[in-house]
């Protein structure tokens, strides 16, 4: 990704959603279809990035993960949403659709 994580979310036109995972993570294999699913049913209208914490150790710890998966929502560059842990589509989509307003 030549753009940084930081930049992206600065100056995307729509909220952008983040999933931090690795590789050797259990729960986030099982929330991958979730946010997978997610960039499918609101493509054009959310940004999903998903971040290797392995590889992209730096944005990491610029937004201060502690745990993974650690999902974020972003809207005009402000957090807006984040919990860590595996949720189930129905519960993710709730607070997308909270901030995209259905």
């Amino acid at each position: 990704m030549s753009q940084s994580l930081n930049d992206l979310i600065q100056s995307s036109a729509v909220p952008v959603f983040v999933d931090f995972w690795a590789e050797w993570c259990g729960p986030c294999k099982m929330v991958a279809p979730a946010v997978k699913q997610l960039a499918e049913e609101f493509k054009g209208r959310l940004t999903v990035v998903k971040v290797n914490v392995d590889k992209q150790p730096a944005a990491a710890a610029q937004f201060q993960v502690q745990g993974i998966p650690a999902l974020m929502l972003f809207e005009k560059g402000k957090l807006v949403w984040r919990t860590a842990g595996a949720l189930s589509y129905q519960q993710i989509r709730a607070e997308v659709v909270k901030v995209l307003g259905g």
